[in-house]
């Protein structure tokens, strides 16, 4: 603990006065912010060396393996059927606005040509070609916007140290000084790669700063220095969003909040203990079966109708789903999840009014289900079959004006007075179950 301790005191040196100022972010980035939760939907990719194995992306820390071995994975990783115009011609029929794919996971290996260190994927393995220049100008030919994922943690490196809470078994000498500045540096080299190499990025998605969360709350930021790291990337790339999966309020100089296996405002995942939501974009991001990276064992994929449903009450939230694949080592996508995928993009080329270019809407979740808004306009989205009206608060000096499905055919309503508030109660018709969109326009905007 004196460890970590020591090392908040050197990076908040090294800091110097940046992290002192306040975080004024561009108009190129709030700009970015806006295109950002527009968007409401983009897919999660999880793929590395780990894939080879088929038990997830913390495979190395769960099943204790040494760093020696497992770093010889990279020798038959050999991709041949990965196509990145394949991947995201599908995310973009699933009705996706970005991808956000790992750069870099725990395990510490690179999906990325890197200069500051030859343990990647264009320098260490058969393939020997940049995943991520691929996806880069495959998402540049297909409008798609790339983010990368990029971890704080280092499960085989010497000079990551002290240790946090995981990493333990991965055959690094215990009692080792290390040098953690000199890790601090390597990402900053990693990172500047990353913002100079491959064209506009969208986001950079931080990853582990929990794993030194023996420290408090207020010491995080100086303990990995995330001020710099955060004004390094703005320096860099202004539009570039930033966000950090720290399981924390927000710091300063972050973009966009990030939510684990959760809803904002919720910890059923038990990730969000702190359940403060910022007023910054918001992001939950969710596995399609229990998996982040490739397991061979986890078939137990949510339903197509739940994924939607779950992409409906995110935006009902006002919040963006991150949806997980986990490509197999030989870069193909699971059928499953491609099946599900383009369900999804199947609605949303019907539906995805109601969901892209929204708000969360001023009526909160109800048993019935949520709402959404745009303008004058509310998308109720009657998420239990069965129901036969929904009631409706009307905002005060704002009148209701009509109502109808989806598709504009009229529907009843009527409504109450109740004190000083109005109600109005609408009829539910018959309609599809996964998800019954009613659509209220009001005389002003909401």
């Amino acid at each position: 603990m004196k460890k970590i301790f020591a090392i908040a005191a050197l990076a908040a040196l090294l800091a110097g006065s940046a992290a002192a100022q306040d975080y004024v972010p561009s108009a190129e980035n709030m700009a970015a912010r806006e295109q950002f939760s527009h968007d409401r939907f983009g897919i999660f990719i999880h793929w590395g060396i780990y894939s080879m194995l088929g038990r997830g992306e913390w495979v190395l820390q769960n099943d204790k393996l040494t760093q020696d071995e497992y770093s010889r994975l990279a020798a038959g990783f050999d991709p041949s059927r990965f196509d990145a115009e394949e991947w995201v011609k599908l995310f973009k029929a699933a009705g996706a606005g970005y991808i956000t794919v790992t750069s870099r996971h725990h395990d510490g290996f690179s999906m990325f040509g890197s200069k500051a260190s030859p343990y990647n994927v264009v320098d260490a393995t058969p393939f020997g070609r940049d995943v991520i220049g691929e996806l880069s100008k495959a998402c540049q030919n297909e409008g798609m916007r790339l983010h990368l994922y990029y971890s704080h943690v280092d499960w085989g490196r010497n000079d990551y140290w002290p240790l946090g809470r995981t990493g333990h078994n991965t055959g690094r000498p215990e009692g080792s000084e290390g040098d953690w500045q000199h890790y601090r540096n390597f990402m900053d080299a990693q990172l500047t790669e990353l913002l100079t190499n491959y064209g506009p990025i969208g986001a950079i998605w931080f990853d582990g700063t929990w794993d030194k969360d023996a420290a408090p709350r207020e010491e995080q930021p100086a303990i990995w220095g995330l001020r710099h790291q955060y004004d390094l990337i703005h320096k860099l790339q202004p539009a570039c969003l930033v966000g950090n999966n720290h399981h924390l309020a927000t710091f300063e100089g972050e973009d966009i909040q990030i939510f684990e296996k959760d809803l904002p405002g919720e910890n059923e995942a038990g990730f969000s203990p702190n359940s403060v939501i910022s007023k910054l974009p918001l992001e939950t991001c969710q596995t399609m079966n229990n998996s982040w990276g490739y397991n061979i064992h986890d078939n137990n994929y949510k339903s197509a109708d739940y994924l939607i449903q779950y992409l409906v009450k995110t935006a009902g939230k006002g919040a963006n789903l991150l949806l997980n694949v986990g490509p197999r080592p030989d870069g193909t996508i699971p059928e499953p999840a491609v099946e599900r995928l383009l369900a999804m993009g199947r609605w949303l080329d019907r539906y995805g009014d109601s969901i892209y270019g929204t708000q969360g809407g001023y009526v909160a979740e109800q048993e019935w289900g949520v709402t959404t808004q745009r303008g004058n306009i509310l998308f109720v989205h009657v998420l239990k079959p069965g129901t036969a009206t929904v009631e409706i608060e009307v905002p005060a000096g704002n009148r209701l004006q009509s109502a109808s499905v989806y598709f504009g055919t009229p529907v009843k309503f009527t409504t109450r007075k109740e004190g000083k508030k109005t109600f109005a109660v609408v009829t539910v018709p018959d309609g599809p179950e996964v998800d019954n969109i009613l659509k209220l326009t009001f005389r002003k905007e909401l």
